[in-house]
């Protein structure tokens, strides 16, 4: 059976646009898959990152508690300090006072 010219004519241009239709469809398809291969790659990088902010926080309150700790010991240092010079001092004067007395005794006194 034969087909006239312009019927041919619209099989042709069916046949054609048809082809074109369906590589279409397959660049679009391959750009969609991209697309979500970028998205997924996004997503991958924020997570990663919402970590790293997550574990430099860590780090920050950290440091903060040695800093207090460090504060609480240097405090806690000068006090005993104060103490020992304090001590020290009531020491010396005792010694003072004690060899003022033993020169008195030792003197007659």
């Amino acid at each position: 059976m034969k087909l006239k010219a312009p019927i041919v004519r619209l099989v042709i241009k069916d046949l054609v646009t048809f082809d074109g239709l369906k590589l279409e469809l397959i660049e679009t398809n391959d750009l969609l898959k991209l697309s979500n291969d970028k998205l997924v790659l996004k997503d991958s990088v924020i997570t990663n990152l919402n970590d790293k902010i997550l574990n430099l926080d860590g780090i920050i309150q950290k440091k903060d508690e040695q800093f207090g700790l460090e504060s609480e010991k240097s405090k806690q240092l000068e006090k005993e300090l104060k103490r020992q010079k304090r001590n020290t001092f009531l020491w010396k004067l005792g010694t003072v006072a004690g060899g003022i007395l033993a020169l008195f005794f030792a003197a007659g006194g």
